[in-house]
């Protein structure tokens, strides 16, 4: 037998098929800061002062949850004065300190 009766095909080189562009993540929009709406008009002057206490108060308990203090044994005046200069407000009071305690308290 000739060599030529047992043709080979010609190799042509493979294209990889079409893909579409994945990506393994998927794209996250940046969070829009929201917007503040002004406090009700016509409250007491005790009323403002509360709700500015307690989203004090909550701006500390986050912070110290971050940084490892989950027990009210673990955060003294001290230590609460000490993270509010770490990021960046005014040392609260003992009344502010005291709800910083009863909030880390109940979040059990």
């Amino acid at each position: 037998m000739a060599v030529s009766a047992i043709a080979k095909k010609p190799t042509t080189p493979q294209t990889p098929p079409p893909t579409t562009k994945h990506t393994t993540k998927p794209t996250i929009e940046p969070f829009e800061p929201l917007k503040k709406k002004p406090l009700p008009t016509g409250q007491p002057r005790e009323w403002y002062e509360s709700h500015n206490r307690k989203l004090k108060a909550m701006r500390l308990a986050i912070a110290l949850l971050d940084t490892g203090v989950y027990r009210t044994e673990q955060a003294p005046n001290s230590t609460i004065r000490t993270t509010a200069a770490r990021i960046g407000i005014h040392p609260p009071s003992n009344t502010t300190c005291r709800l910083v305690r009863s909030l880390i308290r109940d979040g059990r």
